[in-house]
């Protein structure tokens, strides 16, 4: 009996297409935009060992999203194989190559991978299974598969794989050649002619095999990535690539450095349900709609409006008589937009982060997520802050001191368990307590239900990094 599947995560991306809900320290594959549960989390869900096709899962991110991956993980039990820390971004071809050494060595030498990105959305309907078992056969065979959507619409946002002859009775086929993005004329020849397949940069990979094709085609990635995996050292539940080795890899897409070289190509063509979500138009596409076309998630009301999109986190939108529109309102931002022009997202976002009064509306949301809780921001100007404490049940902050601001602490839910140079005491709601600048504290919950603050700062600085840690139970420095 073949050994199950391995799949492997990958979770590294800080995507600026979705902004603003996606930001560099939260992007969109940890942001629940088809449901409840994240995408990071629907794509852990997917490749659970629930039926035995798969084993615990392998996770690539970097070092950044570690407690993020832990917890989402955590939150819906899904057990995990490893979680590997990126040390640096190198795109596609030296993150597989990791995950493959890291199988090869850890897990198991025979290791059939299934390489997914952890931001797509997929309807995993008797099909998506089909294909999942069909790429699997065709792996252990010796070929390195990549599946291939088959279009359903002339798309520029994707690049395309031209179909080749047979190459397993289960349907994978030759990779007659990869191509880029085109243009719409482009696009619409290859649908009218047919034969063409979207990337979906997913794969299906023997271990072995793929480590075999990189050494040959890529040796720079291989000899980087591989060596950075043996020279891994753990970090409580995490395992860190070492840097001087990974970073000498170059940064070059799996696509690139290995598929449109080796003669294991192939391609398995699939019609199960599946975007990207690289853009806010390809989320109206994926999301159920209203008998108008319009889609929202969050408080949203329409009138007379239809193609469109909203979604909000905390104001409630309202849009009136318009078409193919999109509306993004996250708690200190809003987009507004075309919807069929979203794909310039991007663009809006690096010009925002170039200036330096914008670059924190690209980096960070008005809710901060932290390994022990989180906090939002309330209000803030010159020498003070005002801040929304929250302390999951059993965890606690760092023991720490601050060089330039002092704080007052205001219980509003929950019972917290309060040290100041020293001495500890027990506060619950409505008690507060004066942290004086300099003084050695630290904040934990020893409850059983979310413990939550309000925090208000007060100094000459009150940036986050006037922190001195010497303890921290994640790790921190």
């Amino acid at each position: 009996m073949a050994s199950p599947i391995l799949p492997v995560v990958l979770a590294g991306g800080q995507g600026t297409r979705l902004w603003p809900m996606s930001r560099s320290a939260r992007p969109k594959q940890f942001l629940p935009l088809m449901g409840e549960t994240s995408l990071f989390q629907d794509t852990l869900s997917r490749a659970s060992p629930h039926d035995g096709r798969y084993g615990p899962a392998l996770v690539l991110t970097n070092a950044e999203y570690r407690f993020l991956v832990a917890e989402q993980a955590q939150e819906i039990g899904a057990p995990l194989a490893a979680i590997l820390l990126e040390p640096t971004a190198r795109n596609t071809a030296a993150a597989i190559v990791a995950a493959a050494a890291h199988a090869v060595l850890r897990i198991d030498p025979e290791a059939v991978l299934h390489v997914l990105p952890s931001d797509h959305a997929i309807v995993a309907d008797e099909g998506y299974w089909r294909a999942v078992d069909a790429a699997a056969s065709a792996a252990r065979s010796g070929f390195l598969v990549t599946f291939g959507v088959t279009p359903d619409r002339p798309e520029t946002g994707y690049g395309y794989i031209l179909c080749g002859e047979p190459l397993t009775p289960e349907g994978a086929l030759k990779v007659a050649r990869f191509v880029e993005k085109p243009d719409l004329a482009r696009a619409e020849a290859m649908l009218a002619a047919g034969g063409h397949v979207w990337n979906s940069g997913m794969f299906m990979l023997k271990a072995r095999v793929f480590l075999e094709e990189a050494g040959r085609l890529a040796p720079e990635t291989f000899r980087a990535a591989s060596l950075g995996v043996e020279r891994a050292t753990s970090d409580l539940d995490f395992v860190r690539i070492d840097e001087e080795s990974f970073a000498a890899a170059p940064d070059i897409s799996v696509d690139y450095a290995i598929f449109e070289k080796t003669d294991r190509a192939s391609v398995l063509p699939v019609s199960f349900a599946w975007s990207d979500l690289g853009a806010w138009d390809a989320v109206w596409k994926a999301r159920g709609k209203d008998a108008r076309g319009n889609a929202a998630s969050g408080p949203a009301s329409f009138s007379e409006a239809s193609g469109s999109l909203v979604i909000s986190e905390k104001a409630h939108v309202v849009v009136q008589g318009l078409k193919d529109v999109a509306v993004i309102a996250s708690e200190d931002a809003i987009f507004v937009g075309p919807l069929s022009e979203t794909q310039k997202v991007g663009g809006i976002v690096a010009r925002l982060r170039s200036r330096p009064e914008t670059r924190a509306l690209t980096e960070i949301h008005k809710t901060v997520y932290r390994p022990w809780g989180g906090y939002s921001s309330v209000l803030g100007g010159e020498r003070f802050q005002v801040k929304r404490l929250f302390v999951k049940p059993g965890k606690k902050l760092s023991l720490q001191k601050h060089h330039h601001r002092s704080e007052h602490w205001i219980v509003v839910r929950g019972t917290a368990e309060v040290t100041v140079d020293g001495q500890t005491r027990l506060l619950t709601e409505n008690e507060s307590i004066y942290l004086p600048l300099g003084a050695v504290h630290r904040l934990a919950n020893p409850g059983k239900i979310l413990l939550e603050l309000i925090e208000v700062q007060t100094g000459s600085y009150l940036g986050e990094d006037d922190i001195v840690r010497f303890e921290d139970m994640f790790g921190r420095v």
